[in-house]
């Protein structure tokens, strides 16, 4: 039975895990993600020796929020020492407003060199766009060691004289009943020289364990050590790169430990703090180390889906090549052009419809409410009522129309009437533009009906037809004779 070969090999594995930590490594510590925007820019103008050096980080209230780019050194503005520091500053280092102040400070002894500690400014300053320069009467540098013995004079070695034997005094001073309350019990009662002269004890255990770690570095196999002497050759190779930051490091170096010795009692608090965080970080070794075997499972489970990748890709560039082809000008290009004015002319159509619709609602409304009810009605005229709707005795007056307008000679159609009169004289009131009428009846008029009420009723075309209520035609009024 033939032996399947591995999918991939351990080499090329560990090759692929180790790309990996190094791209969460560089993430982690600042590196910023490839094709991302353009970073702020802000210059700083310093007069004395800034100590900046590139990658020096930028922090706000203690928070990296940038790093140094670039340290452009000024010969020509009349100090050796002047310089324009050049920094690129994160988003969430922004705003920074026109009163901004940059000051040079030291770091840590663990993390070396100088740090630019920015303060932003006020938020009613104007803030600053990109490249901006901060004057130089807005930055201060760091306090030199030339500056520091300079300020070294008689009354100052004076004064750290009296500071070396007031340490010694102290340190023969026993302590007090509540100093000694609050210290280890191994040191109850001691001073400070003899506590210091008990912790020799342990100098025996440290030694050994110096020793275990001096046997711990020559490696568990051979050659180890060789490789850690040419590792170290080239960091060395490294330092003696940096050009004047070495130099700089060892020169500032009692800068730094008198920033230490300032916050002896806080670094004492995190010396105190460190054995639990090691326990924490050792009982979290475990789980790591347990969360391994999935993590392999895990890529040994994606390895299939990373070789159909290829095959998946070669099979998407024919529909690609295709899709491209349909959404051309040619296909779906062209029918887009054709619909634009259709789609175009819809909108206009749409509103007039809608203004049409709304007009046919209030006709159906008038014609629901007003013309069909009152088509509906039956007139009360007696004698001469036909007992007939409305609407009914309009169609009939239509047909007696069609009748009596029947052509009859060669003159055309018109009504056929009769000239009649008797002695009854009627005479009607004046009539715009001709006076009154006159004419002969057979009979005396009883009145007329509906009564004429002096004018026309109002038409108010502001006011829907449906909303007047329907017309009662048998609420009429008979007017006097004319």
């Amino acid at each position: 039975m033939r032996r399947s070969k591995p999918r991939i090999s351990n080499l090329w594995a560990g090759v692929i895990g180790a790309l990996v930590v190094l791209a969460a490594c560089y993430l982690v510590f600042g590196g910023s993600l490839p094709f991302s925007s353009s970073p702020y820019v802000l210059k700083a103008m310093f007069t004395s020796n800034t100590q900046l050096h590139i990658p020096s980080p930028v922090r706000i209230a203690g928070v990296d929020v940038g790093r140094v780019v670039a340290v452009q050194r000024l010969p020509g503005s009349g100090s050796s020492q002047a310089a324009v520091v050049t920094m690129d500053i994160d988003p969430g280092g922004l705003p920074i407003h026109a009163d901004a102040t940059l000051q040079i400070r030291p770091r840590i002894f663990l993390e070396g060199n100088f740090y630019a500690e920015l303060q932003p400014g006020t938020p009613g300053a104007p803030v600053l766009p990109s490249g901006s320069t901060l004057p130089a009467a807005q930055t201060s540098g760091p306090v030199q060691l030339d500056r520091v013995l300079a300020s070294l004079g008689h009354d100052a070695r004076t004064n750290l004289q009296t500071l070396l034997q007031g340490i010694g005094s102290v340190l023969n001073v026993p302590p007090t009943a509540a100093e000694d309350a609050a210290q280890d019990p191994s040191v109850r009662g001691l001073t400070g020289g003899q506590a210091l002269n008990a912790a020799l004890r342990y100098s025996a255990d440290a030694f050994r364990a110096s020793a275990l770690v001096n046997q711990a570095l020559l490696g568990i196999q051979p050659h180890d050590l060789a490789g850690v002497v040419k590792g170290n050759e080239e960091v060395l190779r490294g330092l003696a790169s940096s050009g004047a930051q070495l130099p700089a490091l060892i020169s500032h170096f009692d800068t730094t430990l008198a920033a230490l010795a300032a916050r002896q009692q806080d670094l004492a608090a995190t010396v105190a703090a460190l054995p639990p965080w090691l326990a924490a970080t050792d009982s979290a070794l475990g789980p790591l180390q347990a969360s391994f075997a999935p993590t392999k499972a895990f890529a040994r489970a994606l390895l299939p889906g990373v070789r159909q990748l290829d095959p998946t890709i070669g099979a998407a560039l024919p529909w690609i090549a295709q899709s491209i082809a349909l959404f051309s000008k040619p296909e779906l290009g062209g029918l887009l052009r054709d619909l634009t004015p259709a789609v175009q002319q819809t909108s206009s159509a749409l509103t007039a419809t809608r203004a049409f619709i709304v007009a046919a609602d209030q006709l159906a409304r008038c014609f629901t409410h007003n013309l069909i009810p009152a088509g509906n009605q039956v007139i009360q005229d007696p004698p001469v009522g036909t007992g007939l709707p409305v609407y009914r005795e309009l169609l009939q007056t239509a047909v007696g129309l069609a009748g009596s307008a029947g052509q009859f000679d060669g003159n055309g159609r018109y009504v056929r009437s009769q000239a009649g009169g008797g002695p009854v004289q009627v005479q009607t009131a004046s009539v715009p533009g001709q006076g009154p009428l006159f004419g002969n009846a057979v009979l005396q008029p009883l009145g007329t009906r509906p009564a004429w009420p002096g004018q026309a009723p109002p038409l108010k075309s502001s006011v829907p037809c449906y909303r007047n209520p329907a017309p009662n035609l048998n609420d009429v009024v008979t007017g006097s004779t004319p």
